[in-house]
């Protein structure tokens, strides 16, 4: 049954970006207007991947690889569900953006950016985080900016969380034909 059958569509939320461009942060307040379902993308890396990342080496597409496959599966059992969710992925690369969303109508991707500078001074004033600032640059050298003709938005991560939440919620409306009042009450 499809959205014209009488079951609404999902929207899968995918909050992309490299590490400290505050993906977590525009999640939460994603989370917090919407009241959907939230996965940290990170939780979904088995163990060799975040040893290897907290010892500073960067993962490379054979880590990938079952991450995003996990995460994947994860959107399809929601999105077979009903449910509208929200998570974060780095999605560096197109071609990891089109695993996450094939098959998968409901991924619409939120692309937070933010200047080196920027990106740096938040690695390094955030605690608990496995991910060292020193793979930074290797994470900006992979990152593949989200296409014109890829379902999402590219949205700046400079300003106050609460704006960067408020211009995607309008570039979801947009893209998806929702107004944002019809956002709160979509499964």
């Amino acid at each position: 049954m499809g959205p014209g059958d009488g079951e609404r569509a999902t929207t899968t939320v995918v909050v992309m970006g490299v590490s400290g461009s505050g993906k977590s942060t525009v999640a939460a307040g994603l989370v917090d207007r919407l009241g959907w379902e939230f996965a940290e993308g990170d939780d979904f890396h088995p163990p060799g991947n975040v040893e290897k990342m907290r010892s500073g080496q960067p993962l490379d597409d054979e880590d990938r690889w079952p991450w995003l496959r996990r995460l994947a599966d994860w959107i399809g059992e929601h999105e077979q569900a009903g449910r509208s969710v929200v998570v974060t992925c780095s999605a560096l690369k197109r071609s990891y953006r089109d695993l996450l969303r094939g098959g998968h109508p409901s991924v619409w991707f939120a692309h937070v950016s933010a200047d080196r500078e920027l990106l740096a001074a938040r690695m390094k004033h955030r605690a608990g985080h496995y991910m060292p600032a020193s793979l930074l640059d290797s994470q900006l050298g992979t990152l593949e900016p989200l296409g014109d003709d890829e379902p999402g938005a590219r949205i700046s991560g400079a300003g106050s969380a609460d704006a960067v939440v408020t211009e995607l919620l309008a570039a979801l409306g947009r893209e998806r034909g929702l107004g944002l009042l019809g956002l709160q009450d979509t499964p």
